[in-house]
């Protein structure tokens, strides 16, 4: 029904081969009437979606409940049935951040209204007397470099530190060092996400057969279980907002904490039989690396994200 109308010249139009049959044995283009009637084109347009739709809920279901599944079948040349890795990434990504920032919008102008009367807390800390820094301005921190004693002094990175410090928090109130931060977080993320990925995929290389699985490998892995991950984050996500539209009952509370308590749950888990099926290896073998592996991750993701708020806090105006 909705197969274009074939050319006669059998030239293809994009590479210049000659194509015998409907699509160009040399870059695959199909070779048909470029200009079409407007049915054509919706017909060309449904068939692209129905086949786009059929391709990704049978990727998500896959993802979601068989861990593993995907990689394997792309891995073995099963690939036109589901959505690329790197597409499937970045479409769970954009849509999680997207939906993210979009309903946090509606908090932040929340919180923008408290903030119309709040102090700066630089002024707060000096008020409540509870600063650990020896002084509540760079004036002060200026006073104390320049005539203080030498164990006063700060060392430069220190004074840059406390310059930058004592900047953020002579511009803002608490309410908005939190909002920008958590602002700056959401938007920075992605990048951090997608800049550790390698890294993930690379202590997947360490622990396994060098001969047997290719760093390429890893990273399809890498790609589908971060695609869960994220998927996951939005569900949690997208089920907080929906019931922080009913009132507070115990039974909302209760259902509202199964749902995390299982996501968050599915989330640990889900590596050990998605490492497992993948691999091949046995289930102790498998489960000590899984093991090993999260600790390294756990230890080195939580470094990169210390160092990811200190850069974020240092740029806050």
């Amino acid at each position: 029904m909705g197969k274009s109308v074939l050319r006669k010249d059998k030239t293809c139009l994009n590479c210049r081969y000659v194509v015998e049959n409907r699509f160009c044995p040399n870059c695959g283009q199909e070779n048909s009437v470029t200009r079409k009637t407007f049915y054509q084109l919706f017909i060309h347009f449904f068939e692209d979606l129905t086949h786009y739709e059929n391709a990704f809920w049978k990727t998500i279901r896959n993802l979601f409940f068989k861990p593993a599944t995907l990689t394997k079948e792309y891995l073995s040349g099963k690939r036109l049935s589901y959505l690329a890795p790197v597409r499937l990434y970045i479409f769970i990504s954009f849509l999680t951040f997207f939906l993210i920032t979009v309903f946090s919008v509606k908090d932040s102008d929340l919180i923008a209204i408290k903030q119309v009367e709040a102090k700066p807390l630089s002024q707060d800390i000096k008020e409540n007397g509870n600063s650990k820094l020896g002084f509540y301005s760079i004036k002060e921190l200026d006073s104390i470099q320049k005539k203080g004693s030498k164990t006063e002094k700060l060392s430069s990175f220190q004074y840059w530190v406390a310059k930058k410090g004592l900047s953020v928090l002579e511009n803002n109130s608490k309410e908005e060092i939190i909002e920008k931060f958590r602002e700056s977080f959401i938007h920075n993320f992605p990048k951090v996400l997608f800049l550790y990925m390698p890294v993930f995929a690379f202590l997947l290389w360490i622990f396994h057969n060098k001969k047997r699985w290719y760093y390429f490998d890893h990273g399809i892995f890498t790609l589908h279980y971060f695609s869960f991950l994220l998927l996951i984050t939005l569900i949690l996500f997208l089920s907080d907002k929906l019931f922080s539209l009913f009132n507070a009952s115990g039974a909302i509370s209760f259902i509202s904490g199964l749902i995390n308590f299982l996501g968050i749950s599915w989330m640990i888990y889900y590596f050990f039989p998605a490492h497992h099926r993948f691999y091949g290896e046995t289930r102790l073998i498998s489960f000590l690396k899984t093991v090993t592996l999260f600790f390294i991750n756990f230890v080195v993701l939580t470094i990169i994200l210390l160092f990811f708020a200190f850069y974020i806090f240092i740029n806050l105006h």
